[in-house]
């Protein structure tokens, strides 16, 4: 029974209530087969639909009620097949759309299915000769040349290919992805001639298309037949002056035959153009950086520069091309200015946020701009870890701890320890991070974890001992920290700001006063920190006049502690 009967009848049954007198003519067998037929239909209906609504396992429930009733039916075994495709099994899928085509040789549907499923089970040449025999076969089939192309290109029969290709070509006519699969075939076959005159016949049927010239001269070039190639694209040049396309080409080549001058002519009438992709036009721009540099290189990237400005005054890849020549003549601040209006506008650019980021980070760092672009970087990149990292790492630096914790635990869960030195340095701004939100046992740990990583980093140390200091915990430990700290940057004012005040909880003030007149001495503006620092211990040392000057020079400051104007008012000292 034929798909289309099979369903008439089950419209006819559905529809029409047959009378007794019907009824009684039928025998028993053939009401029972018409039952059946029908019973048949509605399971395959349904079956269909579940397919439709994507619940595979109900589609084959029902598929296969209908097939255990009608095992003939081709329509039925064609969708078991369907559906054991749709589920990635294949070789299950393969007995039903044979039978399917055997019961139904003249349905191309039932044999496309067995051409994928071949594929899929990785036997290309079974797929292949299916398509073969229905491309053979009159007109009506000839557009699935291409797909049997691409089959016998993978599988390496490339003659056959090519016969294909042929016949693709005489269907659809002169193609460009039916010329460049005959050349790169003839290419492999090294007839170099035949190539080139697909490229012709491509060129000769689609003219003024500048791709097509380029795709041959690709091929002269590539081949060594460099003046063939610049005779091609002076002859299309004459025909379409206005191609920038062919500007840039005629560059290239004078440029490899050292006509330096009239290849810089050409240059310039290109990027004159509004017509040339501005990806184009900064490739050549940073190419063109990275040559000997020379008063006349410099003219014409002036020049260059001039064009692209003009031509494309909103566009990320041109601000971000200017930005390179501003930083390959050390002129960071102009660079990193061209570097924004890219990034302004298109984020999507990781290189050069990276950049900008660690270009905050600086001997005067400024963290609240750098916060921008590390806002940017997660918000366009949220799966990588160095921009959740970099975020912490500037929400740290001023002071959203909450904000600076959540996005180092990000950076930490997607780095899942791939970048080790990634891990101990969020660990350590984490900890500092947690200590200020008065989470401080979590901070010791995790600055301990820094220290497995790397026992020897300055900051971590330095960070931990003050930690400790402040709450007169471990106080040898946090001595023997901070004394490694300060014997490596023995001029460092922080780092021995970290190390008096150890000494100073010690008891020791008089060592702490010598570190920290050091660390006032190598500050050209010392911290309030420091200053009050300094007050507290040389109040503990007798010297209370002295020590209310200090507190006094750190009352101006942020920084100072709470109780500072408690001091300055009575003149004395509290924790």
């Amino acid at each position: 029974m034929s798909s289309k009967k099979f369903l008439i009848l089950y419209i006819s049954l559905s529809l029409f209530a047959w009378d007794g007198f019907s009824q009684q003519k039928l025998s028993k067998k053939e009401r029972k087969q018409q039952k059946n037929e029908a019973l048949a239909s509605r399971y395959f209906i349904e079956g269909t639909k579940q397919m439709n609504l994507g619940d595979l396992e109900k589609a084959f429930f029902y598929l296969q009620k209908s097939e255990e009733l009608s095992p003939d039916e081709p329509a039925i075994n064609y969708k078991i097949a369907e559906v054991y495709t749709r589920a990635n099994q294949p070789e299950k899928a393969l007995p039903f759309a044979l039978k399917a085509v055997e019961l139904d040789d003249e349905n191309k549907y039932y044999a496309l299915m067995v051409a994928e499923i071949y594929t899929n089970l990785k036997q290309p040449l079974k797929a292949a000769d299916i398509l073969d025999r229905l491309t053979a076969d009159g007109e009506s089939n000839q557009q699935y040349n291409l797909d049997l192309a691409s089959i016998l290109l993978n599988a390496g029969e490339f003659d056959r290919a090519l016969v294909v290709l042929d016949r693709a070509e005489e269907y659809y006519g002169i193609m460009e992805p039916i010329t460049v699969q005959k050349q790169r075939i003839y290419l492999r076959n090294n007839n170099l001639a035949k190539a080139i005159e697909e490229g012709e016949r491509l060129i000769e049927a689609r003219p003024g298309n500048p791709n097509y010239v380029l795709g041959l001269v690709e091929i002269l070039y590539n081949n060594n037949l460099v003046d063939d190639a610049l005779n091609l694209v002076n002859e299309e040049i004459s025909k379409y002056p206005n191609q920038p396309e062919l500007q840039m080409a005629a560059h290239s080549l004078l440029k490899e035959k050292g006509q330096i001058q009239k290849s810089n002519e050409y240059l310039i009438r290109a990027f004159a153009s509004p017509d040339l992709d501005p990806e184009v036009k900064s490739r050549a721009f940073v190419s063109l950086l990275n040559e000997f540099k020379t008063p006349e290189r410099e003219i014409l990237l002036d020049s260059l520069a001039g064009f692209m400005i003009k031509t494309e005054p909103a566009n990320a890849t041109i601000f971000e091309a200017l930005g390179e020549r501003e930083a390959k003549n050390g002129k960071q601040e102009e660079a990193r200015n061209y570097f924004k209006r890219s990034l302004d506008l298109n984020a999507k650019n990781a290189k050069l946020l990276e950049q900008i980021i660690l270009g905050s980070f600086g001997e005067n760092p400024d963290f609240q701009e750098a916060e921008k672009y590390t806002t940017m970087g997660v918000d366009e990149f949220p799966k990588n870890p160095e921009f959740w990292f970099y975020d912490g790492i500037v929400k740290s630096a001023v002071k959203k701890d909450s904000a600076a914790v959540e996005s180092l635990n990000k950076a930490i869960e997607l780095n899942a320890n791939k970048n080790p030195q990634l891990d101990q340095v969020a660990f350590g701004s984490l900890a500092s991070s947690l200590y200020n939100l008065g989470k401080k046992d979590s901070a010791f740990q995790f600055f301990e974890k820094a220290l497995v990583l790397n026992p020897n980093d300055e900051q971590v140390l330095n960070n931990y001992a003050y930690f400790l200091s402040l709450e007169k915990k471990d106080l040898e430990k946090a001595k023997t920290m901070s004394e490694k700290v300060i014997k490596k940057f023995p001029d460092n004012g922080t780092f021995l700001d970290t190390y008096a005040w150890v000494l100073f909880q010690l008891g020791d003030y008089e060592g702490a006063k010598k570190y920290m007149a050091q660390a006032l001495e190598f500050e050209s503006k010392p911290s309030g920190v420091m200053l009050e620092h300094y007050g507290d211990i040389l109040y503990h040392l007798g010297d209370k006049n002295e020590a209310i000057s200090f507190w006094k020079k750190a009352a101006d400051s942020p920084e100072a502690s709470e109780k500072l104007p408690l001091k300055i008012k009575e003149g004395k000292y509290h924790e």
